[in-house]
């Protein structure tokens, strides 16, 4: 399972936690008002239409080079993947999906950065742990 976020939507010191040389760290104020100061360009919030753009684009590409996806769902501020392994590494197959989806945007409009640096994966290493994941994507509310 892969997640990554639209650029400026999970901030290092958010009150949900964030993650830093491997270690999850609960909120604080002071970091997040540091780095929304640091911000080069506002918080990216995907509009319906961007969203839909961004879901067909990334099962397109995935049909194209074979990557079969279990579930894939976009919000305004982050994208839920879940796919089987594929013969590139998981840090291209996101630089991938990233690269194809942000050319797609920018082809309909949109400007400037869409997604920040890194994402979050989770590996199943079994049935029952994909079958977990799928359900979670599919059922998670924002």
């Amino acid at each position: 399972m892969i997640t990554w976020t639209t650029y400026g939507s999970w901030l290092p010191g958010d009150k949900r936690g964030y993650v830093e040389d491997g270690q999850i760290l609960p909120g604080n104020v002071r970091t997040l008002e540091r780095n929304k100061q640091r911000q080069k360009s506002k918080t990216v919030r995907l509009s319906a239409r961007q969203k839909q753009i961004v879901h067909r684009v990334i099962l397109n590409e995935a049909k194209r080079v074979g990557h079969q996806i279990e579930v894939c769902v976009v919000y305004s501020n982050h994208v839920h993947l879940v796919a089987r392994p594929h013969s590139e590494s998981i840090e291209e197959v996101v630089g991938r999906y990233k690269s194809v989806t942000t050319r797609a945007l920018w082809q309909h409009g949109r400007k400037g950065r869409i997604w920040t640096k890194g994402f979050d994966k989770r590996f199943c290493f079994s049935e029952e742990d994909l079958t977990a994941r799928i359900k979670y994507v599919q059922n998670h509310t924002v």
